[in-house]
């Protein structure tokens, strides 16, 4: 068995959560029977106003903010891996035990996770959502399920979120790296934290980051 432990973040990470936000913004749209109203909520979330309000005021669906969340949360996104995630996870998948630590709900991220197909790579086994798990982070329990579950190993975490994904396993002694935002982001990289809160690398791709494990 190897002794290399893999474990990323979801969203922003294995793929852009953009990409969820626009397939979701595109299931809604169609309540409009609008050619233009998915424009029409991009424009609306560019400019920072609350996107489902704008949507029912300009449209009288006769629909609630509460429920396009609700079909923004639990819709099938149509999102896929990127040919370099692909890849890094082709190469890992041979040499390590592949994981997820994913804050949110059990329904959307399970959503997001078949979408990808990252079943292809990472048994269920060894994703920790958040809402099943109870604990999210930067709490250091997600990170010790793993430890528990591969005891003696050599653990890596990847992620984006420079506020939560890295504080945790910096302290129990893991391999930190950060996938650097290439401008599309949903949390921004760009804000001032204690150094506990940093990666100890950075990388531009997840082929990059391969190197580094």
């Amino acid at each position: 068995m190897t002794n290399k432990v893999v474990v990323f973040d979801l969203d922003d990470t294995l793929y852009p959560e953009i990409d969820f936000l626009k397939s979701a913004y595109r299931e809604i749209a169609l309540l409009a029977n609008d050619a233009g109203a998915y424009s029409y909520m991009m424009e609306c979330y560019a400019k920072g106003q609350n996107v489902f309000r704008c949507f029912i005021d300009k449209y009288h669906i006769g629909m609630t903010v509460d429920d396009l969340l609700h079909i923004y949360r639990n819709h099938v996104p149509h999102i896929q891996l990127s040919e370099d995630t692909k890849q890094a996870l082709r190469i890992l998948h041979r040499i390590a035990v592949l994981g997820i630590i994913t804050d949110g709900r059990i329904v959307t991220q399970t959503n997001k996770i078949k979408a990808l197909e990252l079943d292809e790579f990472i048994p269920m086994d060894n994703i920790v959502i958040s809402e099943a798990f109870g604990y999210e982070k930067p709490l250091s329990e997600p990170y010790l399920f793993f430890e528990t579950r591969f005891p003696g190993c050599r653990y890596t975490y990847i992620g984006d979120n420079i506020s939560k994904d890295f504080v945790a396993p910096n302290h129990l002694g893991w391999n930190t790296i950060c996938l650097l935002d290439k401008g599309y982001n949903i949390h921004s990289q760009r804000i001032d934290v204690e150094q506990s809160f940093c990666p100890q690398s950075c990388v531009e791709s997840l082929c990059r980051a391969v190197q580094l494990i």
